[in-house]
């Protein structure tokens, strides 16, 4: 895709493709024998989640939540509303949350909150992207695909708009497009 709006290329389509493909090795060791409930965050893991997917070699169920967080358009204030609700019972069931990307970590505390406190037998996260500089809370991410700058970032899930989720590989937005405080 030639787009002036994409500054460069962070994580290319192989970095991905390998990275996915080693994490869903991983997570099938670490839960072999136990059958495993994926919840995918939308909009923005719905690519990671379904590559990731195909990787895993244990029984594996998936569900989905929508969660949008107070604030301004770039920044969370870590008020949260359930836009979309798991659809399944995660009592006594394993949870991995697989996430696009952890910032302040505000958004995925809440979330984590609400899932412990409906008591699976564990609770896990996966993401594929992470930027440690911009954590204001720090959240255990079991399993972590790519550490990245505080860039804002583009493609393979993420958007800026709505625009550029499909893109085939993880880019940086041009500087010029980024909105303030982002």
């Amino acid at each position: 895709m030639d787009d002036p709006a994409i500054g460069e290329t962070l994580v290319s389509r192989e970095d991905l493709q390998r990275r996915v493909a080693e994490l869903g090795a991983e997570i099938s060791r670490d839960y072999e024998g136990r059958d495993l409930v994926m919840v995918g965050v939308l909009k923005g893991a719905v690519l990671f989640l379904a590559d990731l997917m195909r990787s895993i070699e244990v029984p594996c169920e998936v569900d989905f939540m929508a969660v949008s967080s107070y604030g301004s358009q770039t920044d969370s204030s870590g008020v949260v509303r359930i836009l979309k609700d798991l659809d399944i019972n995660i009592e006594g069931r394993h949870v991995l949350v697989v996430e696009d990307i952890i910032d302040s970590g505000l958004t995925l505390s809440y979330l984590l909150r609400n899932l412990e406190s409906r008591e699976p037998a564990s609770l896990e996260i996966c993401a594929l992207l992470t930027k440690p500089e911009r954590r204001e809370i720090e959240v255990p991410v079991r399993y972590v695909g790519f550490e990245i700058p505080n860039r804002f970032v583009i493609g393979y899930g993420l958007d800026f708009g709505e625009r550029y989720r499909n893109l085939p590989y993880v880019g940086v937005l041009d500087p010029r497009l980024v909105p303030e405080g982002a």
